[in-house]
Formats: C-alpha cells, sequence, structure tokens
C-alpha cells in the first residue's frame, strides 16, 4: 500500500511554501487535491483493507465538498516547474562542511542474515528477533528478523526501523519504518523530508524507479540507507563519515555493524564430510543442492567473492530462487554507495569471516565452507 506517498505528495503541494496562504480557495488547492485523490485511486486495490487509506478518501470527499473543488480538471503538480528543493544550508551539508577529505564506512545486511560491518568484517548470523544496527547520536536501525524455515536457526529480515534524531537547523525528528509488504516513500507522520526548517532539505527520501527500492538521503550527518525489498524479506545497506563511528571506541553498547554480531550468534564452519549433491530442504520450495545453487548464483554474479557464497548459502536455506537476488542487491548497493570499497573487494580473494580469521576463497573450496556452516543451523 503507498497510500503514505499518496498523503507526502498532497502535503508537500499544499504546504505554505509551495502555496501562497489564501491559496486555499484558488484553482491551485484543487489542482493539488484532484492529483491527491488520483494517487489515492492507483492505489485502492493494494490499500483496500488500509485504515489510512479508507481516511483519506473520506478526507478527500469531505475537501471536495468544503473548497468547492470539481473533480474535473487537471492534476498537475501546484508546485512550479524548477521549483528548487528545499534548501540545503551549508551547516547541513556534511561533505561542504568542510575541506578536507572525507573517510566513509560501509554496512551491509542482507540474506539469511549476512552482515558486512563498518570494519569490512563478513559474518552469517543467526540473530532472531529485533537487533540494533546503528545506535549513535544521530541516527538509530533496528531490525526484526524471523526464521526463514521452519526447523533452521536461519532467518531474514522482515522490517527495518530508522530514526533520525533531531539536528538543530537541519531536521526535525523523524522515524521510517520499512516491512516485508510495505516500501513506504514517506516517513511515518507522512513527510518526505527533515520538516519546516530551512535546512529539511538536507533529509530526504528519493523515489527510484525500482518500486522495491527505497533511498534515503541524510547530507547534515553525510549519510546514504538503500532499503530493498526482496522477494518476502528486507535489504539494507548505509554509507556514513568514519569520524561519527568512533570506531576505536570500545563500546559497551550492542551495535551489529559497528562490532559485528555476539559470538553465541554467528554460524560457525564445522568439519564434515558430506556429498555436494545432497538435498538440503526437501520441505523448503525447491530443493537445491551446493551443485545447483552454484549455477543459479553464477547466472547473475560474475565473480565468486563473499557475495556469490552468500548467493548459494541463500539458496540452500530457502529454496526461493528469488532469494538469490538478495546478495546481487547488496552488491549493487556497495557499487552504489562506495565504489571505492568494490575495487579493493574486486581486486582481492581475501575476506574476513566469523572469528576474525582470513580465508582465501577458492572456486573449489567456497562451496563446500557453505555447506559445512549450513548444516550447522541444524545443530
Amino acid at each position: 500500500c503507498r497510500i503514505q506517498c499518496c498523503n507526502a505528495d498532497y502535503v508537500a503541494a499544499t504546504s505554505s511554501n509551495a502555496l501562497p496562504e489564501d491559496a486555499l480557495l484558488d484553482a491551485d488547492y484543487c489542482t493539488a487535491l484532484r492529483a491527491y485523490s488520483v494517487c489515492t485511486r492507483k492505489t485502492a486495490k493494494s490499500c483496500r483493507g488500509d485504515l489510512v487509506y479508507h481516511s483519506a478518501v473520506f478526507r478527500i470527499k469531505e475537501l471536495f465538498s468544503q473548497y468547492n473543488c470539481s473533480s474535473d480538471g487537471p492534476t498537475s503538480s501546484a508546485r512550479a516547474p524548477g521549483t528548487p528543493d528545499p534548501l540545503v544550508s551549508e551547516i547541513c551539508d556534511y561533505e561542504k562542511s568542510s575541506s578536507f577529505r572525507k573517510k566513509f564506512a560501509h554496512c551491509g545486511l542482507f540474506g539469511d542474515p549476512h552482515l558486512r560491518t563498518f570494519k569490512d568484517e563478513f559474518q552469517t548470523c543467526k540473530v532472531k528477533g529485533a537487533w540494533p544496527l546503528i545506535d549513535n547520536q544521530y541516527l538509530s536501525v533496528q531490525v526484526t528478523n524471523v526464521p526463514v524455515v521452519t526447523g533452521s536457526s536461519a532467518t531474514a529480515t522482515s522490517k527495518i526501523t530508522l530514526i533520525f534524531k533531531s539536528y538543530q537547523g537541519c531536521t526535525e525528528q523523524k522515524v521510517y519504518q520499512a516491512t516485508a509488504e510495505d516500501l513506504p516513500l514517506a516517513f511515518s507522520d507522512g513527510t518526505r523530508n527533515g520538516g519546516q526548517q530551512e535546512g529539511a532539505g538536507s533529509l530526504r527520501i528519493l523515489e527510484k524507479s525500482d518500486s522495491n527500492q527505497v533511498e534515503i538521503q541524510a547530507h547534515y550527518i553525510g549519510s546514504t540507507i538503500i532499503i530493498r525489498q526482496v522477494g518476502r524479506y528486507l535489504t539494507f545497506a548505509i554509507r556514513v563519515p568514519e569520524e561519527t563511528l568512533n570506531l576505536s571506541e570500545e563500546s559497551p553498547d550492542l551495535q551489529l555493524c559497528l562490532h559485528g554480531c555476539p559470538k553465541n550468534e554467528l554460524i560457525q564452519e564445522h568439519r564434515l564430510q558430506l556429498s555436494n549433491s545432497s538435498p538440503l530442504w526437501p520441505s523448503s520450495q525447491r530443493v537445491y543442492t551446493v551443485e545447483t545453487a552454484t549455477e543459479q548464483c553464477h547466472r547473475i554474479l560474475q565473480v565468486e567473492d563473499v557475495y556469490f557464497q552468500s548467493c548459494v548459502f541463500d539458496l540452500l536455506t530457502t529454496g526461493d530462487p528469488e532469494f538469490s537476488m538478495a546478495a546481487h542487491g547488496a552488491l549493487e548497493d556497495l557499487k552504489a554507495l562506495y565504489s571505492s570499497r568494490l575495487m579493493l573487494h574486486a581486486s582481492s580473494k581475501t575476506i574476513s569471516v566469523p572469528g576474525g580469521a582470513l580465508a582465501i576463497w577458492q572456486p573449489a573450496v567456497f562451496a563446500v565452507w557453505w555447506l559445512l556452516a549450513f548444516l550447522t543451523l541444524l545443530w
């Protein structure tokens, strides 16, 4: 249901910045109201059981009558063509606030779930339930993970909650919540930016051509977040300035992006002798062996790296072909957010693995490793 997007567009079109104070009796307001009505009608099928949707439909009928607006007429935006986005003052633009070169860090969570920390450690974890990814003075991110297959400890992300904390002169506190069923294009209050302050444009939600993806830009803290909807689950990626993370500080707070998963939540390697052709989940949507999962992942990922290994693991765990796209999406987010880290990633097959050890992944070895790690979920 995309009703929050309709609400946000209507609020933006009728705000004091978009229309003069006396415009409520002007044709511009009726144009905005008609656009609002058209938007809600387009969401009718997916929002049929949504109370917010039905409330909006009822309110629109009232407003048509109250302001004597006709349902026939133009529906183009009341905002004049070429009107710029809300101003972003220099104090609300982290990258322009000083001349020295900034260093950035990347964190991603995807699949069953696989975690890439700010310190470039790769882990696969259980972490069932609600867990904090980030919690600092600027931003809090919490994910909720649910079991993927009955009888397995493997989980995947079904809900992501972001809290952008109030930052004087730049943004009011804003909450964004995504679920596996709904990836809204607005914050919980229906807006798409940081509020009415001068620097409100420093926090905004961007509408992407891909309806299964949302990008949130927080210029005032130099951060960009991408959330994807992959099948029945979500993926998360963020780019942040290193100096906002206190990477050298041993914080007691639990933050998966900063410190990784607790040791008892890690999926570790076990040495077992098993056949690569053995089916693993007869109860899942489709039975994959290591061989068939590897073949499927080769179709979407060219390099046999940690993302490729994650793809194989996810297919073995879920039996869902769509789920293999979680690793592909995570790699695409890395390209978009942190191209320099991608070059480092592509130039070497040496990666950090759970427990801090280093491993050189050869094509004949990686699938066996994930198979062994996968089987520990049954124990």
